[in-house]
């Protein structure tokens, strides 16, 4: 189960909103400057994230906004979302340009080059509409896993 914590900004019913502050693990690496994902960190350091999750082993109903929450995702539904994002788009690619390549044999190389252009294209589509369909499928939203109290109460202002 992948963990972060962060702070609950609104709470509605059958869910709350959570504010988390990215993080990179980069000055730990030892690829450091060689590598784009550290550079992607340090342009986005600092950024505010607003997650909606969902009540696990903590009920909305429970949170207060300024509550400290864990909230999680399991390790399979990032593991089935990369391999969907990266390796259906480049099997659509190649099967797009072996395609083409065989039903235009004259012209093999413009046709593998029109196949893989329309097979990514194709990729990305399937992705995308995959992606539409399942946003609101409850087996991959992050949920509440725990709540710190912050002791912080309401103050009605006159």
């Amino acid at each position: 189960m992948l963990v972060e914590s962060g702070e609950v900004v609104a709470v509605e019913p059958g869910a709350v909103w959570v504010e988390t502050l990215r993080r990179s693990t980069c000055n730990s690496c030892t690829a450091q400057k060689g590598c784009g994902h550290g550079l992607l960190n340090r342009v986005g350091a600092g950024r505010r994230h607003y997650i909606r999750v969902l009540p696990g082993r903590v009920q909305p109903a429970q949170c207060r906004v300024g509550d400290t929450v864990e909230i999680g995702l399991p390790e399979t539904v990032i593991l089935r979302g990369s391999l969907l994002v990266y390796l259906l788009p480049l099997l659509a690619l190649l099967a797009g340009a072996a395609l083409g390549g065989a039903l235009w044999p004259q012209q093999q190389d413009l046709a593998a080059l029109a196949g893989a252009g329309l097979g990514l294209f194709a990729g990305l589509l399937a992705v995308r509409l995959h992606a539409a369909r399942h946003r609101e499928d409850p087996a991959l939203q992050p949920t509440l896993l725990s709540r710190r109290d912050t002791g912080a109460q309401a103050v009605e202002l006159a």
